[in-house]
């Protein structure tokens, strides 16, 4: 009797799986770091719905496919007529030229950090951010006087400066020349040979010149206005990001959910986390804790409260948008205090009706 006496007055330090509703409230009021309780009981208190995320990100009119920048490798061909100024081995052309005509292939060039090359006769030209034709005749006035009307041809021959870098997530990471400079960042993921994974767990970060941006790839994709177009020079990398939510309190589980889509709501999430536990869970308790701007800008720490047992919050629940580190919690039913001690007490007495039961049957 001095045991179940013991166990009696102990009742209100038995373990639980978590504070109750009214215990979420009280503490949220009387804490000195000013959470804010919401009371989800219309429509009026929901937080609004995340807009589209956009980019950060200058928006540049994409320059021409053949402008030359630093690291780029050119050929340079130089036709002369009558006594060439260029000496060497030479090669006739034919066709539509001259017989007379000869053609000087000059050294592969590669464009210095300065966005300078060395033309022989011509000197040092600065060749950066000029397209080949402007190119040719850069060269070709230089050369003015020095031969008799010089015809220059540039080609490409190594691109850089019209590239951009991909990485991470892809299937072929590595340097990609922009063909047309009209590529927009889902193209120059599926010339990278795709995305590896889901789009809705993958986060793409665009680096172009100082600025860093990220969006989901599943926002890219689904939404043309933010598929922008790719500017040589960026930088993409596909990081593994998942969206993820906790689930905490009387749920019979605590653990960590990944999102089944870009988007859920809050009713997702109760399926998902197979709602409050029908023996200790409490469905007048279901909590969402998160962080949310204010009007400064200034983080605070929320807690919207939905009771389960009014046909409404259903409906409310399914235009709550859940976010990214959301904390579910269900609460723990007040309840839950005497069936755990009536278990405690069936634990403590099994082993003696167990040693009776045994005692009367060798008796008999």
């Amino acid at each position: 009797m001095v045991a179940v006496s013991c166990f009696l007055g102990a009742c209100s330090t038995l373990p639980t799986s978590g504070p109750t509703g009214p215990q979420i409230v009280k503490s949220a009021e009387k804490s000195s770091t000013n959470i804010a309780i919401v009371e989800v009981s219309d429509a009026s208190v929901l937080p609004p719905a995340p807009e589209h995320a956009q980019w950060i990100l200058p928006e540049n009119t994409p320059p021409p496919t053949d402008m030359i920048g630093p690291g780029d490798v050119i050929s340079i061909f130089i036709y002369e007529a009558g006594v060439p100024l260029f000496s060497g081995t030479v090669s006739e052309s034919g066709g539509a030229f001259d017989p007379s005509v000869k053609v000087q292939t000059l050294p592969p060039s590669r464009i210095d950090d300065n966005g300078d090359i060395v033309v022989p006769y011509a000197g040092r030209l600065n060749v950066a951010g000029k397209t080949l034709l402007q190119v040719q005749n850069l060269i070709r006035g230089s050369l003015h006087g020095l031969s008799q009307n010089p015809q220059v041809l540039v080609t490409l021959q190594q691109v850089i400066n019209n590239s951009v870098i991909v990485g991470g997530e892809v299937g072929q990471p590595g340097r990609l020349v922009l063909q047309t400079n009209r590529e927009r960042l889902s193209d120059v993921l599926a010339l990278a040979g795709g995305y590896r994974g889901n789009a809705k767990d993958l986060l793409l970060r665009v680096r172009r010149g100082p600025h860093v941006a990220e969006l989901r790839l599943s926002d890219v994709l689904q939404n043309t206005e933010v598929d922008a177009i790719a500017y040589p020079g960026d930088r993409l990398t596909l990081l593994q990001d998942p969206l993820l939510f906790s689930v905490l309190g009387a749920s019979g589980r605590v653990q960590q959910v990944p999102f089944s889509r870009g988007t859920m709501s809050l009713i997702e999430a109760i399926a998902a986390a197979g709602g409050p536990n029908s023996s200790h869970g409490d469905p007048e308790a279901i909590f969402i804790f998160r962080y949310e701007k204010d009007d400064a800008g200034n983080s605070k720490p929320v807690v919207y409260h939905f009771n389960m047992m009014k046909t409404g919050s259903y409906f409310l629940a399914q235009q709550f948008a859940l976010r990214d580190n959301d904390v579910l919690y269900f609460g723990n039913a007040q309840a839950n205090q005497p069936s755990k001690l009536i278990q405690l007490i069936s634990q403590l007495f099994s082993p003696i009706v167990t040693v009776t039961n045994a005692a009367n049957a060798l008796s008999n």
